[in-house]
């Protein structure tokens, strides 16, 4: 089955997406490319079209911040900039705070504003609704009060909350050594994670359960089972030195008493793990990407799985898809590949959204989705950014790096940004160039120690 989360999104983004104006051509939400010849674009170097694309997706937590928390909007619509302007996202503002941390040390924005503006960030987040300790998945930027997701999601999400709490930690460990200022940010981005009460997400049981509510408690009942995105609210729930989960938690939960393993290969290359779609074939790419922006798995392995050769099979499995080309896309190739979640066009021409997949290929490319996997495709993802920046740069590049989705097959961009998407790409790129975030996260004490209550090894960080 799909990811809940997919279904959850999918809805809330089809009701608030395709109901914009249409153009007339049915490409509500959507701009057709221009036809018009265009000036040549001077190649970049490596170097430089990584820079570049780091800078631009910085942009979004930057210079498109909500204005009041300093935390990510959900989305930005170029069409309509006020859309939604308030509505804060809660793993999208982790992704964006890790972001900050790659343009401060790239010297992109300053860093004594950067730590103001984190400052009010983490003095909004103290004060906003949580939920036996957890954020839900939106917040309204003015008031700090939980907007609801979905029906019955109107409290905490422990997902959402472990995407954030990733960025809270790498906050934490970047500055705890800093100036006064720096110190004091450290010291309050530690009291928030602290704050998240994990044990009371397993609901007395020995897995996690995705949401819970004041008004209907229980009632929904996802239980965060492997494998798909989640993996990180188990990491961290066994890290908590506060409110830590039961080990049998994540073996009896997430992996499924070990059920999670499988041998089935795509493309001649081994899934490793059963995904949670509905044949058990690779999933959308972000499962490679939202709990791994911290969590570094090279080198990393449990009785499960090594799962650097987990997710850099994904990875591959994505990209052989896209060259295979199944389907008969128009514009896919070695340099024009990527599947994940994020707008989509619908049949009739509006933007919706969709998780794609190899069992779900619309014909939509998504640039997170390779330009994220820097650190396991390396040479796969680099020709990909320079399709975008050397040969459509006017057409799928905009204010704050590249627009969420294009498809060459209907001749269709969708001028929109969301934090999710825009806010892996310089975390990720940067742990392919550096490590950065992935050594300030992996380096936690209590990170290192919740991965080795649970049964992990790792030959980079020594435990």
């Amino acid at each position: 089955m799909k990811s809940h989360l997919f279904i959850l999104i999918f809805l809330n983004f089809f009701n608030s997406c395709s109901s914009s104006p249409s153009d007339g051509n049915g490409n509500s939400g959507g701009t057709p490319l221009p036809t018009t010849p265009t000036a040549p674009i001077i190649a970049l170097t490596d170097e430089q079209a990584m820079d570049q694309v780091q800078k631009d997706a910085i942009k979004y937590f930057w210079d498109y911040a909500e204005s009041n928390s300093k935390l990510g909007r959900e989305r930005y619509h170029t069409e309509d900039p006020g859309f939604e302007a308030n509505k804060v996202t809660t793993g999208g503002s982790g992704f964006g705070l890790m972001s900050l941390i790659v343009g401060i040390e790239r010297g992109f924005i300053p860093r004594a504003e950067a730590v103001t503006r984190m400052t009010t960030a983490m003095d909004f987040l103290d004060k906003a609704d949580r939920f036996h300790g957890a954020w839900s998945h939106w917040i309204d930027g003015t008031t700090g009060k939980a907007i609801s997701f979905g029906n019955k999601d109107d409290g905490g999400d422990i997902v959402e909350t472990a995407f954030l709490c990733q960025g809270l930690i790498a906050v934490r460990e970047y500055f705890k050594n800093g100036n006064t200022a720096e110190k004091e940010l450290a010291a309050k981005a530690d009291k928030l994670w602290k704050g998240v009460e994990w044990s009371w997400y397993t609901n007395g049981e020995k897995a996690m359960y995705w949401h819970w509510s004041p008004t209907y408690q229980w009632e929904m009942k996802f239980k965060l089972e492997g494998y798909n995105e989640c993996l990180i609210a188990y990491i961290l729930g066994a890290a908590s030195t506060t409110h830590p989960i039961p080990v049998a938690a994540y073996h009896e939960g997430w992996t499924r008493n070990g059920t999670i393993a499988t041998g089935k290969t795509q493309y001649g290359i081994p899934l490793v793990f059963k995904y949670n779609t509905v044949s058990g074939n690779a999933g959308p790419l972000f499962w490679a990407q939202y709990s791994y922006l911290g969590l570094d798995p090279s080198q990393l392995s449990d009785k499960y799985a090594n799962y650097w050769e987990l997710t850099q099979n994904q990875a591959k499995i994505i990209y052989s898809h896209c060259v295979a080309n199944p389907k008969n896309w128009n514009g896919y190739s070695e340099k024009c590949w990527g599947l994940t979640a994020s707008y989509s066009r619908n049949p009739d021409g509006t933007t919706g959204y969709s998780a794609h997949d190899t069992d779900n290929d619309l014909g939509v490319i998504t640039p997170t989705a390779a330009l994220s996997s820097f650190p396991y495709t390396p040479k796969e993802s680099m020709k990909f950014l320079h399709y975008l920046y050397d040969e459509k740069k006017s057409t799928y590049v905009g204010i704050a790096g590249p627009y969420d989705a294009f498809s060459p097959q209907y001749n269709w961009v969708t001028p929109r940004y969301l934090a999710i998407d825009q806010g892996t790409i310089a975390p990720m790129i940067e742990n392919y160039r550096t490590g950065l975030i992935w050594k300030l996260f992996m380096n936690a004490p209590e990170v290192k120690q919740g991965l080795t209550n649970l049964g992990f090894h790792s030959g980079k960080y020594g435990f």
